[in-house]
């Protein structure tokens, strides 16, 4: 390479170390009259020099280690060594080749880990220099773990980051170290530069022993506290403790307590802060953290689990302010009445909890005291006397007092006195006679009201009558409602009846209460009546098996393709014969017999996709009734229409005389029925003779740009051929004429010259035109002119109208 010196020149000269002189291009200087010299001082290190040609050499292999940049001047002398320029700086930076290998700073490392740490936090570090420069591949340093021992189950219990060097245990070590099993592990971990992606890379090896040591973050006892204690807080109630001194500790409460009663001090004591109430929570899961300096956990969280001890500090309670019992009045003596359930608030199972009945009082006191007793732990109500008369005393109230081992609470039952199910519903009649209805009677209709009565305590369960239909009505077409007050029975329709499925009924019905009939009274003959129900038949029309019949056919199937069928059945099994209605394109037809539907004519689906029609079948004779259904036919669709033009493109233009070749975007469409990622075109020209003129080239699925190859056009219109093909199964194609006009251009839009159309009048049929409509205009006002005149004048003046006006009227 030449270069000219001067003074402001700077010069940066990269060499690459270990390079032979010989190896390496020089660097010349040339100065200029009366310059017959150069002279090199700086940092040369005895390695740089130049002739007096101004050829600059090195004599010796370069180190970018010793030094990476050499700063240097050149100055020109004349014959007497005086500098007459310069001097000239010079920077050479030296350039790095991978010549040193890293070295661990320490051949032995130890180190020590916690059981149970947490996975990937570093407990100890490696180090490694590497004298190369950093800033190149051959600098970087790659550590890796390249034995562990011992490795049980061929598994790694740590892990090495290899950029940084740090070593951490993995998350089966974390949770399979126990220095009860195995405390001493030997680590030999490598480092290589060049990121240790070069096969020449270099490395180094160290060792590593590590210790694992007893984990002392271990989750406390549960924790017990009485609740409601009186003794000043905070008060200690457990401790936790990091393996190391200096973590910070705090508590997490996940259960975001609006009121979380713990704390923790930075020795790990846990404090509850005030009392607690075991009946507002009887126990607590929170959790204590231990975190270093920077906030970062040191391990997993502890459970802290805390009991609330219970005392007895809450009394009974009653169910509801009055309990009320049933019983009847034949009830046997012992038997249980019902059962008062107390509640207490302190912790079940415990003495605080266990609570103690007793009858202290009963009114009225008749016939006499104790006639109810209470077992004292269940709280169980039995009778304990003598049965009860409810003509004598309906009613009892008993106060009864509920203990713990501390208090006592009083409550309330009332023991209702009920009549006994010693009476059966007897009807007024046992035969209600014939009731004749036609089939078509409206379900929900009442054709019949009975009518039983029961000598019981009326509205209770032992009075209310229940009606129900044990004969004549297997298939659950009628059904019977109660009146609730006066338990009439109304027999309703709840399903069609049907003639033709049987036209007479005999109906049982029996009368029943919802209380069981105290033990020796049964139900007899007086419980039940009977009823004759004749249906009488009514034309009903044909019913389809179906209200609407579907298929699918592709729309290309021949004429006369079977394509549905449908049935209908009349009630009264007259034969049934099918027609159509609203086919309105006249597509189908049906047997009449069969009900077979086939095409008669071709099917298009652009022109209807589903076809829907009437199916009508009439009963042939008898009345000639008709019913009507629906058939949808849904066509397939088939690839039966070529592309076209999506749009009138008569507007397309370019401007003429074109400078540069132009461009006219077209878009295309296909009825047929589209795949979700919509028409997929294939554009080109229709004629190979315009292949030197136009150029065709596809922009999308649906879109072409037409172009221009030369720019020699007529100002005219010009018709090209356009091929489209849909590549469809099979694909179709067609042939468009894509206007394109060239005309002049106003402002970008093309400017056509009017001229005479056909149709349009001359300006000599314009002029006669507009003369005409102005003499026919003056003859309407002269006859409305006259005949004002004519109906205001006299006599005279009307005759001489008259005679003016007498030629318009001939």
């Amino acid at each position: 390479l030449m270069f000219k010196a001067t003074q402001a020149a700077l010069r940066c000269i990269t060499l690459k170390a270990q390079i032979l002189f010989s190896d390496y291009t020089n660097e010349n200087f040339k100065a200029s009259p009366p310059a017959v010299n150069f002279k090199l001082t700086g940092e040369t290190d005895g390695i740089f020099q130049i002739q007096p040609d101004g050829l600059l050499y090195h004599n010796k292999t370069l180190d970018r280690e010793t030094r990476a940049v050499h700063k240097l001047q050149v100055s020109a002398l004349d014959a007497q060594g005086t500098v007459v320029e310069g001097p000239v700086p010079i920077t050479i930076e030296v350039k790095d080749i991978n010549d040193n290998r890293p070295t661990f700073l320490q051949k032995k490392y130890e180190g020590s880990v916690r059981q149970n740490s947490r996975p990937g936090k570093p407990f100890m570090y490696v180090n490694a220099t590497d004298l190369d420069d950093p800033a190149t591949p051959n600098g970087q340093l790659i550590y890796e773990i390249v034995i562990q021992l011992p490795k049980i189950n061929n598994i790694m219990y740590f892990q090495i980051n290899n950029k940084t060097g740090a070593i951490s245990l993995t998350l089966d070590g974390s949770r399979a170290l126990d220095p009860s099993k195995n405390s001493n592990y030997n680590l030999v971990v490598s480092v290589k530069d060049m990121g240790g992606q070069n096969e020449n890379s270099f490395s180094d090896s160290t060792s590593v022993d590590i210790v694992v040591k007893e984990n002392i973050w271990k989750k406390p006892e549960p924790v017990e506290i009485f609740e409601n204690l009186t003794d000043p807080h905070p008060i200690k109630i457990t401790q936790v403790q990091w393996n190391e001194p200096g973590a910070q500790y705090v508590l997490v409460d996940k259960e975001k307590l609006p009121r979380f009663p713990f704390s923790i001090d930075q020795e790990g004591v846990i404090y509850v802060t005030q009392p607690l109430d075991r009946e507002e929570k009887d126990s607590y899961v929170f959790y204590a953290v231990a975190k270093d300096e920077a906030g970062q956990p040191l391990s997993y969280p502890l459970e802290i689990r805390v009991k609330v001890k219970d005392v007895n500090d809450n009394p009974p309670t009653c169910p509801s302010a009055v309990t009320v019992f049933e019983v009847q009045e034949n009830e046997n003596i012992g038997s249980n009445i019902g059962t008062l359930i107390a509640h207490d608030k302190d912790e079940e199972n415990t003495a605080n909890s266990v609570l103690v009945y007793r009858i202290v009082d009963q009114v009225p006191a008749l016939p006499k005291e104790g006639l109810f007793l209470v077992q004292t732990y269940s709280g169980v109500f039995q009778l304990a006397e003598q049965s009860l008369k409810k003509q004598d005393t309906p009613q009892y109230n008993l106060t009864v007092e509920v203990a713990d081992k501390d208090f006592k609470t009083l409550c309330h039952v009332q023991i209702h006195v009920i009549d006994i199910n010693d009476q059966i519903p007897i009807f007024e009649k046992s035969d209600y006679g014939n009731l004749t209805v036609t089939e078509d009677t409206v379900v929900g209709s009442t054709i019949l009201t009975i009518q039983a009565t029961d000598g019981d305590e009326p509205f209770t369960g032992s009075s209310k009558i229940l009606y129900r239909i044990t004969q004549g009505d297997s298939d659950g077409r009628l059904g019977v409602d109660t009146d609730p007050q006066t338990n009439a029975g109304y027999v309703i329709i709840k399903k069609p009846l049907d003639f033709e499925t049987a036209a007479i009924h005999d109906i049982v019905f029996q009368a029943e209460n919802p209380e069981p009939l105290v033990y020796g009274v049964n139900y007899n003959s007086s419980s039940s009546a009977t009823f004759k129900l004749i249906v009488t038949d009514v034309n009903e029309v044909p019913e389809f098996s179906q209200r609407i019949y579907q298929a699918n056919v592709g729309e290309d199937v021949a004429v006369g393709t079977k394509v549905g069928n449908v049935t209908a059945r009349d009630p009264e099994n007259l034969d049934v014969s099918y027609s159509l209605g609203d086919n309105r394109r006249g597509w189908l037809k049906i047997n009449p017999v069969t009900g077979e539907i086939s095409t008669v004519a071709p099917l298009d689906r652009e022109a209807e996709s589903v076809y829907r029609v009437q199916v009508v079948a009439t009963e042939v004779g008898g009345s000639s009734l008709s019913s009507t259904a629906y058939f949808h036919l849904t066509l397939s669709d088939v690839n039966d229409n070529p592309p076209r033009l999506a749009k009138d493109d008569s507007g397309l233009f370019l401007c003429h005389p074109l400078q540069a070749t132009g461009t006219v975007i077209f878009e295309a469409t296909d009825d047929d029925q589209q795949s979700f990622r919509g028409p997929q075109f294939d554009f080109s020209l229709g004629s190979d003779m315009l292949q030197n003129t136009w150029e065709v080239s596809r922009i999308n699925g649906t879109h072409a740009k037409l172009c221009t190859k030369h720019t020699d056009f007529e100002e005219r219109v010009y018709n090209v051929p356009i091929r489209i093909n849909d590549r469809g199964q099979p694909p179709l194609e067609g042939i468009v004429s894509l206007p394109v006009t060239f005309c002049k251009c106003v402002e970008g839009s093309c400017f056509r010259a009017a001229g005479h159309q056909s149709g349009m009048p001359t300006v000599g049929m314009a002029v006669g035109i507009l003369l005409t409509t102005f003499l026919v205009i003056g003859i309407i006002l002269a006859v409305v002119f006259i005949r004002i005149k004519k109906n205001e004048g006299k006599d005279n003046v009307e005759s001489a109208q008259a005679s003016e006006a007498q030629p318009l009227k001939n």
